[in-house]
């Protein structure tokens, strides 16, 4: 059975460490694509108030033989506290497309 894709949510403060993310998680293979959405509202209670801010969200594509060792490196990268990252499993898709992210997290990248 091939190893099942995953679509990971993560918010980013800013475009610079939203970029860095991304190239990374690609770069290390962790991720085969990550989309970058910007202009995100965000409404979240944190710390004991209600606030609203602009992100970016990270749509990420990976597998999960891959999670762990992506999200240890998405903490290690980010500058929130508390990052939020949210695994949900792809039930259905384009089949040749789901081939490619498996292709795009096998192994390690070079230099790795």
């Amino acid at each position: 059975m091939p190893d099942p894709v995953l679509l990971c949510y993560c918010t980013c403060p800013d475009a610079d460490s939203a970029q860095r993310i991304a190239e990374t998680l690609v770069g290390e293979r962790l991720a085969a694509c990550v989309n970058r959405l910007s202009g995100v509202a965000s409404t979240y209670r944190w710390q004991g108030s209600v606030t609203t801010d602009r992100e970016e969200l990270l749509l990420i594509k990976t597998t999960t033989a891959r999670f762990e060792a992506l999200r240890e490196r998405l903490l290690a990268l980010h500058p929130y506290e508390l990052p939020e990252l949210i695994a949900v499993p792809v039930e259905r898709g384009h089949a040749a497309y789901l081939d490619w992210v498996r292709e795009g997290t096998a192994g390690r990248a070079q230099g790795c």
